[in-house]
C-alpha cells in the first residue's frame, strides 16, 4: 500500500523464524507373545512381554494405549522396522498401525495384556488386520509397538462416576473400575452387540454395572433418562463410536450442563472407517467431537 514502510528480513529488530526441527522417531518396543486366552466368544486376550517391555513408556493412566505395528502377511518384515527407509523405498510395505488399550500392566512380570475383538462387524478394523494377527499369533511371535499414550484415570476426589463405553472402551473401563476406591459410587454403561461377550468385571459395590445390548443408540436413551442435575463432584468417562459420542456430548454438556473439565470424551472409532481414515478425519470438521 502506498505510503507504508516495510522492514526487511535483515532488520535486527526482526528475527527470522527458527527452522522446524524434524520430530524424533518414536521408539519401537518389540514384545513377545507369551500367551493368549479367549475370554469371550469374540474377545481374545494376549499377554505380551520380554526384554522390550522396558522400552515402553510406562503410562500410569487407566486408559493407557499402544499402537501396534502390523506388517502385511507375506511381507517378510521383522520388527523393529526402519519406517523411514520403508516410507522412501517401499511404502506399500509400511506396517499398519492399530490402537489398543492396555488392559493390564504387570511390572513384576514385565508384561502387558491387550484385548482384541475378533470380528469386523463395526467397521473399526481394516478387514480384520489386527484380529487376524491376534488369532494367528503364537507364543514366541514378535510384535512392535509405540506408546503408551493415554490421559485418564478415575478422579480420586470424585463423589460419583459415570462411565460410558462399548467393546472398544471396555478395557479402559475395566481398568478404571479396578482403580477406584472401594467406597466409590456411580454407574458404568457398556454397550455390547452380543450378550455372550459380557464379562465379569471387578468393580466397587457402589458402582452399578449396566450392560446395554443390541442397538448402540440405546446408550443415548440410557443417558437421557439419568438425573444429572447435580453434577457436583461427578467424573465422566465417555468413549464410544464417533456418531454416538457426538450425541452423548450434547446430552452431557449442553443438556445436563456438566462442566467440560469433568468429562473425558472422544471417539475410539467411527462406523464404516478403518483406523487410518478415522485418525486422519480427527483433524477435520467431521471428526470433531467438541
Amino acid at each position: 500500500m502506498e505510503g507504508m514502510q516495510t522492514t526487511t528480513a535483515q532488520s535486527p529488530s526482526v528475527e527470522a523464524p527458527a527452522a522446524r526441527r524434524p520430530r524424533a522417531p518414536r521408539p519401537q518396543a518389540v514384545l513377545e507373545v507369551l500367551g493368549k486366552t479367549r475370554i469371550s466368544p469374540r474377545l481374545l486376550r494376549l499377554t505380551l512381554g520380554g526384554e522390550g517391555f522396558s522400552t515402553l513408556h510406562r503410562n500410569e493412566q487407566t486408559d493407557a494405549y499402544v499402537k501396534l505395528l502390523l506388517p502385511a502377511p507375506g511381507s517378510g518384515l521383522q520388527p523393529p522396522y526402519d519406517l523411514d527407509a520403508l516410507r522412501a523405498e517401499s511404502p506399500e510395505l509400511l506396517p499398519t498401525r492399530r490402537t489398543y488399550t492396555v488392559r493390564r500392566w504387570d511390572d513384576a512380570a514385565q508384561t502387558i495384556e491387550i484385548d482384541v475383538v475378533l470380528h469386523g462387524e463395526s467397521g473399526e478394523d481394516d478387514h480384520g488386520v489386527a484380529a487376524r494377527w491376534a488369532d494367528e499369533a503364537q507364543p514366541g511371535d514378535l510384535i512392535a509397538m509405540n506408546g503408551a499414550g493415554g490421559g485418564w484415570s478415575p478422579a480420586a476426589d470424585a463423589t460419583s462416576h459415570l462411565l460410558i463405553g462399548d467393546h472398544a472402551a471396555l478395557p479402559a473401563i475395566a481398568a478404571g473400575l479396578e482403580a477406584m476406591d472401594p467406597d466409590a459410587r456411580g454407574l458404568a454403561l457398556i454397550h455390547l452387540d452380543h450378550d455372550e461377550d459380557r464379562l465379569e468385571l471387578e468393580h466397587p459395590e457402589g458402582v452399578e454395572l449396566r450392560w446395554v445390548l443390541g442397538a448402540r443408540e440405546q446408550l443415548l436413551d440410557e443417558v437421557a433418562a439419568l438425573d444429572l442435575s447435580d453434577h457436583e463432584g461427578l467424573d465422566v468417562f465417555c468413549h464410544v463410536e464417533r456418531g454416538i459420542t457426538k450425541q452423548l456430548r450434547r446430552l452431557l454438556v449442553k443438556d445436563a450442563g456438566i462442566p467440560r473439565e469433568q468429562i473425558s470424551i472422544s471417539a475410539y472409532w467411527a462406523l464404516g472407517r478403518i483406523e487410518d481414515q478415522f485418525q486422519a478425519e480427527k483433524r477435520e470438521p467431521i471428526g470433531a467431537i467438541d
